[in-house]
């Protein structure tokens, strides 16, 4: 973001012009259909991730993570293009300049069967589970960031192609002039995602279990 002058300042002014910065590069292989050129609108990303807009409220690891379901139901659903952003000097930002373009699909009020998470630790897997019970999971204002995301999904009252400032069915918004989708209700059987960050108002995990495996999710 550029500077602005400081007021009062006298003289005369300096002819020298100004280099302006290199914006990082984004692998744009990733990008999928919501993805929108992050070049011309990462500056006001950024800000509005720093503003709690969009789903990520800090710097990813930039290590991404699958995120598995049997099925996903959900009321108030959005979806919408977006920018995760590294801590500076990441050793995982790769030929990424520290920035992964990524579909935020964000959900009011969710349930989720029989939950695996698992991330790659070099030789070993993380893996989490739950719900996989009578008591399944569920999340109030859950948004993932996804590369990808598979599954056979079914929507109520689909609206395709909103301006993502304009959502209003899921709580969250997106930048102006981003491709966006929104619907009532989804649902998603057989949910494969890989990630790179989820955040949620509430989640409750039950009959939760952490592991260390050689298999993913």
């Amino acid at each position: 973001m550029a500077s602005s002058a400081e007021p009062g300042t006298t003289g005369t002014e300096s002819t020298t012009p100004t280099t302006p910065e290199r914006p990082g590069r984004v692998r744009w292989r990733r990008a999928a259909v919501m993805a929108v050129p992050a070049v011309a609108i990462s500056a006001t990303l950024m800000t509005l991730t720093a503003q709690g807009a969009l789903g990520v409220q800090f710097a990813i690891s930039g290590m991404p993570f699958t995120v598995t379901a049997t099925e996903l139901k959900g009321e108030g659903f959005a979806q919408f293009g977006g920018l995760d952003s590294m801590a500076e000097g990441s050793p995982n930002e790769g030929d990424t300049g520290g920035q992964v373009l990524v579909v935020v699909s964000a959900i009011k009020k969710a349930t989720l069967t029989n939950l695996c998470q698992s991330v790659d630790l070099g030789g070993t897997n993380l893996v989490i589970t739950a719900g996989g019970g009578s008591e399944k999971v569920t999340a109030a204002g859950l948004t993932t960031d996804s590369t990808e995301l598979s599954g056979d999904a079914a929507f109520d009252d689909i609206e395709i192609g909103n301006d993502a400032s304009t959502l209003d069915k899921a709580g969250v918004q997106g930048p102006i002039g981003v491709f966006s989708q929104q619907s009532d209700t989804v649902t998603i059987a057989n949910l494969r995602q890989t990630n790179y960050a989820t955040t949620a108002a509430v989640f409750k995990l039950p009959g939760l279990k952490l592991k260390f495996s050689d298999k993913a999710c």
